[in-house]
């Protein structure tokens, strides 16, 4: 059954969708979208990396996306100027990744697939890799999910409650760089912030808890990439951004519907 490409993609976007719902979620509470850009963006140095080392791709996009994060975080936590430097580096990191492919033999020929998504050529290996990170990052919030609502929620109210504000940060980044080595096969480098900001933003206005958000995120995230993969089997799209445009036409909706209760 896993030997159609078309299932196999199938479970790839279902996969993601896991992931991203509810981390996508967090990042809209807390504003992240530029950071989940910059981690995004060094996914294209990892695959560099990875190629010149003959290292699998979702390890060299796992490693560098981790070490971005982690420097992204630091940088935060010491009070630098984050919009600022977010452009900075997102940009950068995006454009030495793209220089340093040029470098490996060979690479050029599937830039297009790490920039915007491959996941018609999901293998059975990208799907254990797909669901096995996925796993752990639903893991890891379903682990921490109430100290790291209080901590988005209001930093004094996490220390007063034993929390550790910067300890909650760190496991969003650690789910983050997971995320982004999960979805560079699926939609590509420069369309993972996408799948983790537009699902949720959906779902904001119609979930009436975090819970119900996430919840949500996720079936609308998933339903993007099903979405997708028929409109780009249709019309003969790109699939990575084809989820994403279905993803918007799913928010533009999920906006009116708001609308149309408030109304």
């Amino acid at each position: 059954m896993l030997d159609d490409f078309l299932i196999r993609a199938s479970l790839a976007g279902v996969g993601l969708s896991l992931a991203t719902g509810a981390l996508g979620s967090f990042v809209v509470w807390r504003r992240m979208a530029y950071f989940g850009d910059a981690t995004a963006h060094a996914a294209i140095l990892g695959v560099a990396l990875a190629l010149a080392t003959d290292l699998p791709v979702g390890a060299g996009t796992l490693a560098v996306a981790l070490a971005m994060a982690v420097t992204v975080s630091t940088l935060a936590a010491r009070g630098w100027a984050m919009d600022t430097t977010l452009g900075v580096l997102a940009h950068s990191a995006l454009a030495l990744g793209l220089v340093a492919v040029s470098f490996v033999p060979g690479a050029r020929t599937d830039l297009q697939a790490y920039l915007f998504g491959d996941i018609l050529a999901v293998s059975r290996g990208d799907l254990g890799f797909i669901w096995g990170g996925a796993a752990l990052v639903l893991g890891l919030l379903v682990w921490r999910w109430q100290a790291l609502l209080t901590a988005t929620l209001n930093e004094d109210l996490a220390h007063a409650s034993g929390l550790n504000p910067d300890r909650e940060r760190l496991v969003l980044t650690l789910a983050l760089a997971l995320v982004v080595a999960v979805a560079l096969k699926v939609v590509g480098a420069l369309l993972i912030a996408a799948m983790l900001i537009i699902p949720a933003a959906a779902a904001r206005g119609l979930a009436r808890n975090p819970e119900a958000m996430a919840i949500l995120a996720t079936l609308i995230g998933a339903g993007a990439a099903l979405g997708g993969l028929q409109l780009s089997l249709w019309q003969d799209t790109p699939a990575g951004p084809s989820i994403i445009a279905v993803a918007a036409v799913l928010f533009a909706l999920s906006a009116s519907l708001g609308r149309m209760r408030r109304g």
